[in-house]
């Protein structure tokens, strides 16, 4: 009894275990490839599998998710032979795990190494400054050729990415200094720029003040001498309109004289010889009878008018005298200079007028 019972668990435990072995389960976005018998026989995909235990053997699970790898730095020579530092980042997917599985014994390997090759062969052909500035043609044509390298392995490249791009530390110190002098240089083009408007502007603002201030003067210019000619035309239209005679010119030219004494430095007045003239015109405009009028033909003249003639009467004798007495006082004056009494008699003879002022 105790032996056959001991017989009856021990098939139930091999029953059991072989019902195990015989399920397979298999996750979402997974994939395992069956061998029967040492050959490949097929690819169980997620869900509840069967086999056989014993005769089928299933490798390890294949991931097909999109996966990311980042590989460390590799040195790259440029065509310029300076060794720079790249740091690449692959993202790429399984979509057969057959190929994966048999076709490559590591394609995670495999990538690596094909990615620093062809980054060489694309780097090596550029120099320095074009590999800096050339990431999206590096990129592109690293995908392409893992893109064709790797499709017999099973794998699809999706994107390659380079992480940064290490120059050496005096490249990056030299690197540091033209952009430092290309920075200067931008700045003081711009501030001279900045000067150079500032001067445009500031002296076509001088230049048309000039031209304002110019227009202004010459309309200011223009008023004042039509405001003259006008002046002048008045008084012109006054004097014709009122029809002066000689005796209210000899009149105005006496009232002219004293301003000729005025200046500080006159120590020899000249009295021209139209000043005798202007005389015994103003002493016969006194003396002469006027007209007879209905007033004068009047038997009873007062006493203040006779006494006003016989005023004015002598007001013309003195005027007179004392024309007489200036034309002899610069001779008198000059009698002890030599030469001076000939200048003052060549003076008389030029006659010189003043010009009367205008009433």
């Amino acid at each position: 009894m105790d032996g056959a019972l001991i017989a009856g668990i021990v098939v139930v435990l091999i029953v059991v275990f072989t019902v195990l072995r015989a399920v397979r389960i298999v996750p979402q976005a997974r994939a395992a490839n069956v061998e029967r018998l040492g050959r490949y026989y097929r690819t169980l995909g997620p869900g509840l599998n069967f086999v056989i235990p014993f005769i089928d053997r299933v490798r390890p699970m294949i991931d097909l998710r999109e996966q990311v790898v980042s590989f460390k730095p590799q040195p790259v020579i440029t065509e310029d032979n300076l060794v720079v530092d790249i740091d690449t980042v692959i993202y790429f997917q399984v979509i057969d795990p057959r190929a994966a599985e048999y076709e490559i014994a590591n394609f995670i390997q495999g990538v690596e190494q094909l990615t620093v090759t062809t980054l060489r062969n694309v780097v090596g052909g550029m120099d320095l400054e074009e590999t800096l500035t050339s990431r999206d043609i590096i990129n592109s044509q690293l995908r392409g050729v893992l893109d064709e390298a790797t499709g017999k392995w099973g794998i699809r490249v999706n994107r390659v990415e380079i992480k940064a791009i290490d120059p050496p530390k005096s490249i990056k110190e030299a690197m540091e200094k033209q952009m430092r002098a290309e920075r200067d240089k931008r700045a003081a083009i711009l501030t001279a720029e900045g000067q150079r408007q500032a001067k445009i502007l500031t002296a076509e603002g001088e230049k048309q003040s000039a031209i304002l201030r110019a227009e202004g003067e010459r309309t200011a210019l223009i008023l004042k001498a039509e405001g003259q000619s006008q002046a002048i035309d008045e008084v012109f239209q006054a004097i014709h309109r009122n029809d002066p005679d000689p005796k209210l010119l000899a009149y105005q030219y006496l009232q002219v004289l004293p301003q000729l004494a005025q200046g500080e430095g006159n120590t020899v007045w000249v009295i021209p010889s139209e000043v005798t003239s202007a005389l015994n015109t103003l002493a016969r405009a006194f003396t002469e009878r006027l007209p007879s009028s209905p007033a004068t033909r009047a038997p009873e003249r007062d006493a203040k008018s006779s006494e006003a003639v016989a005023e004015a009467e002598r007001a013309a004798a003195d005027a007179k005298a004392e024309a007489e007495d200036s034309e002899r006082a610069p001779r008198s004056l000059e009698a002890g200079r030599p030469d001076l009494g000939a200048a003052v008699r060549d003076t008389e003879k030029t006659q010189v007028v003043p010009r009367p002022e205008q009433s």
